[in-house]
């Protein structure tokens, strides 16, 4: 459905080092720079983070949440351990089991260094 996902950043190099430690976990390749944006390509789609284009300070979406599939529960809490030992901050509960209507979910939540929320979602069967 989508071929692509970009956030803001108001720090393209904090940025980069930010989620290639975080994405390195999940097996994918560190960003190519594109001026003033960097990106994640993979087979399943691209991720993407970039400076404002109009100028302005670059801001989190209220009630958004940008989701990174995990393999496994390990390899959820090493994204989750590797995005705060590299600047981001835990948010919503620790890193579990959540229980949905589509069945059990692992889930790790973090805010990036600008503030956007992301999370590691491995669906258990």
């Amino acid at each position: 459905m989508f071929s692509h996902v970009m956030i803001g950043t108001n720090d393209l190099e904090k940025a980069k080092s930010f989620y290639d430690a975080l994405l390195g976990t999940l097996d994918i390749p560190p960003a190519r720079v594109d001026r003033h944006r960097i990106f994640y390509m993979t087979k399943t789609g691209v991720f993407s983070v970039s400076k404002p284009i109009d100028g302005k300070p670059a801001c989190h979406a209220n009630g958004g949440t940008i989701g990174f599939a995990a393999s496994s529960p390990a390899q959820a809490d090493a994204w989750h351990a590797a995005g705060i030992a590299n600047g981001g901050k835990t948010c919503e509960d620790p890193p579990g089991v959540r229980e949905g209507p589509t069945g059990n979910l692992y889930i790790a939540y973090l805010r990036d260094p600008d503030g956007n929320k992301i999370c590691a979602l491995h669906r258990m069967t």
